[in-house]
């Protein structure tokens, strides 16, 4: 399954990977992180626009397959919490496979203890302050920093933050970052038994010597005549 071969990747190795086959790199906001850390999801994206009733999470959890990751937009605002133990609980009930919200969550003890995982931007005591009319199209797609997130993406997250991926390139996605992942691997082993350090893998006096000749050379150039991945 997908998400057992995700079990054994990093989202970095998936952003290189995007970058090696052309996919846009779409990563949320930095300050998107992990409620529990070391918290880890991924499955497909069901988006929710809030604007102060958590009706759109249930109309979307009613509607959500089992390893679909709630993708919460709450425009990003820093006076309210949109989700709290009430929905993490009825996602978790409904096997969804985590939570992601552009915005903040409450409850953090509770959620902690469901443990459904969850990223947020942070944590507030209130929960919505005001109830406006809902948008057309508020289960279709989400916003997450400048990204929009539709049900034609998944979502990845872990300790380095939370990347969006198209849907109908992740298998290939996944191919590549396992094969990037393994080389890396190899290159690490390689440093730390003493074997060969980075330098000499990539052949970087080489490159140096190269690079005299043909100083529009680029560092990227040389690694794919000699298979190393520090850059993609």
């Amino acid at each position: 399954m997908l998400t057992e071969r995700f079990a054994a990747l990093t989202t970095p190795h998936l952003a290189d990977a995007c970058m090696r086959v052309g996919v846009p790199v779409r990563c949320a906001p930095a300050e998107l992180v992990a409620l529990v850390p070391g918290s880890r999801l991924f499955g497909r994206a069901l988006p929710a626009r809030h604007v102060g009733s958590v009706d759109v999470f249930l109309e979307a959890i009613q509607s959500a397959a089992p390893g679909d990751v709630l993708v919460a937009d709450n425009g990003g605002r820093r006076d309210e919490s949109c989700v709290g133990d009430l929905v993490a609980q009825e996602a978790a009930s409904a096997g969804l496979a985590g939570i992601v919200i552009w915005g903040l969550h409450r409850d953090t003890v509770d959620i902690s203890a469901i443990g459904i995982p969850l990223f947020s931007t942070g944590s507030i005591p209130t929960g919505p302050l005001s109830v406006g009319p809902r948008p057309a199209g508020a289960l279709e797609s989400a916003r997450v920093g400048e990204l929009t997130i539709t049900g034609g993406d998944w979502v990845a997250g872990d300790e380095d933050g939370v990347l969006f991926l198209p849907a109908d390139r992740v298998d290939d996605l996944l191919s590549v970052a396992e094969g990037i992942r393994d080389t890396e691997r190899r290159q690490a082993d390689l440093i730390r038994e003493g074997g060969s350090s980075l330098r000499e893998q990539v052949n970087f006096a080489g490159f140096l010597q190269a690079r005299i000749g043909h100083p529009e050379l680029t560092f990227r150039e040389h690694l794919r005549t000699v298979g190393g991945e520090i850059e993609v």
